[in-house]
């Protein structure tokens, strides 16, 4: 017989550690899923930008490669590339303005 002053207990009292803990994965998952999402559009737009729109895809791929960073990307090697790139972006366009007098490439004479 059970006595009815001791409660019925149907969880353990101490987390089992075989069992792995489910409330960190899929609430974590989306927010890390989109800072690699980000840190891969940083690169992507550093790399477009040294070769176009330097002025506009120079600081996106600047503040995509920091917001991934502080988000926790797994893709860190990336953003830091973005960020480079996008920084590299940046210089271009002020030699370019500085030596040329324009915003774009010249090819030629």
């Amino acid at each position: 017989m059970t006595t009815l002053s001791a409660p019925l207990r149907t969880t353990p009292a101490t987390p089992n550690p075989a069992t792995p803990n489910k409330t960190a994965g899929p609430a974590a998952s989306p927010r890390r899923s989109q800072a690699d999402g980000m840190a891969v559009a940083s690169f992507i737009l550093g790399l477009l930008g040294t070769l176009v729109l330097n002025l506009l895809l120079g600081p996106c791929a600047l503040v995509l490669g920091s917001l991934a960073l502080a988000r926790g990307t797994h893709r860190r090697g990336r953003a830091l590339l973005g960020l480079t790139l996008g920084a590299a972006d940046l210089l271009l366009l002020a030699l370019l303005t500085t030596t040329d007098g324009t915003i774009s490439w010249h090819i030629g004479g």
